[in-house]
């Protein structure tokens, strides 16, 4: 049986929930039964999309002062944005491995800031990139679609990269994020995912309790393995 925790959350940004809805969008997942809200922050450069920055994130923390705010920083020098965004709530920092020169430097620089360190890999950075530097993160994200849309299909050949995480470090939590639904969360879990990120198939459900929770079944249902 697997040591970590597993955790359902909703992929949540402009590209696919209504910017004048956010805060209720948010609540209502929160309803639904997501454990943490996964919160993509896209500046146009790192990736071609654009959604928020900080200002929205303080505004929307009192509204739902209890959720976990993951924030998938997919943005160019992500050490910029450190101070701000855990001056906003953030409760943790993910930021791409791609877009930083310094790992160590940055992921302090979290930690100091009151945040847990996330390191998100793009489909095409090798998970031996990221080996080095699992001592200094709380959690290892994998990207199983191009960062930055939402809406594309699951690359399942990102699973050995969640596997070899799994076995060279048990009690890690991996995410992944990207084309994560009822059809595809089972070849994640059973990778050893057990952050479940899942986007368009929670959102656009007509039930997304129930999508959260048939992902939920089938994630610790892995995990109890």
């Amino acid at each position: 049986m697997s040591a970590v925790q597993g955790k359902v959350s909703p992929s949540t940004s402009f590209a696919n929930l209504d910017n004048r809805n956010l805060t209720k969008r948010c609540v209502d997942m929160l309803d639904s039964g997501a454990d943490y809200l996964h919160l993509d922050v896209m500046d146009g450069h790192f990736v071609p999309n654009l959604t928020f920055g900080h200002p929205v994130v303080k505004c929307l923390k009192p509204k739902v002062p209890k959720a976990f705010f993951d924030m998938h920083m997919m943005v160019a020098q992500p050490e910029k944005w450190v101070e701000e965004m855990a001056d906003s709530g953030a409760n943790q920092y993910t930021f791409h491995i791609e877009a930083t020169n310094d790992v160590p430097a940055l992921s302090r620089k979290i930690k100091e800031a009151g945040m847990k360190v996330g390191i998100g890999l793009k489909p095409a950075t090798a998970v031996e990139t990221v080996l080095p530097y699992v001592e200094h993160a709380d959690m290892i994200l994998i990207m199983t679609v191009e960062p930055g849309f939402g809406g594309q299909k699951f690359m399942e050949d990102m699973m050995p990269k969640v596997k070899l995480l799994r076995e060279k470090f048990p009690e890690l939590d991996i995410e992944v994020d990207g084309g994560i639904g009822l059809n595809t969360i089972e070849a994640a879990a059973q990778a050893g995912a057990n952050m479940i990120v899942s986007g368009s198939a929670v959102v656009k459900a007509d039930d997304p309790k129930a999508v959260i929770s048939q992902l939920r079944t089938t994630l610790l249902k892995s995990l109890q393995q």
